[in-house]
């Protein structure tokens, strides 16, 4: 069993000081995750009304292809 060893005030000011950091750290690390998670839901939710809105456009065209014009080069 390893030895107890005894702190000063000034010494625990330091290592107090030292978690509040870790524990500011650790909400700002939280609050960016919470902000990611909202992005990969909202990607998801623009994902799914993309196809949506291709399949209203092919459904709209019906049995007729789309009239695509090229431009001629050169």
């Amino acid at each position: 069993m390893p030895e107890r060893r005894s702190f000063d005030d000034r010494q625990l000011d330091a290592i107090l000081e030292r978690l509040d950091a870790l524990r500011d750290e650790l909400q700002n690390l939280n609050r960016r995750l919470d902000h990611t998670e909202g992005f990969v839901q909202i990607a998801h939710e623009l994902r799914t009304l993309n196809e949506s809105l291709q399949a209203l456009a092919y459904a709209a065209l019906g049995q007729q292809g789309p009239q695509v014009r090229r431009r001629r080069t050169g």
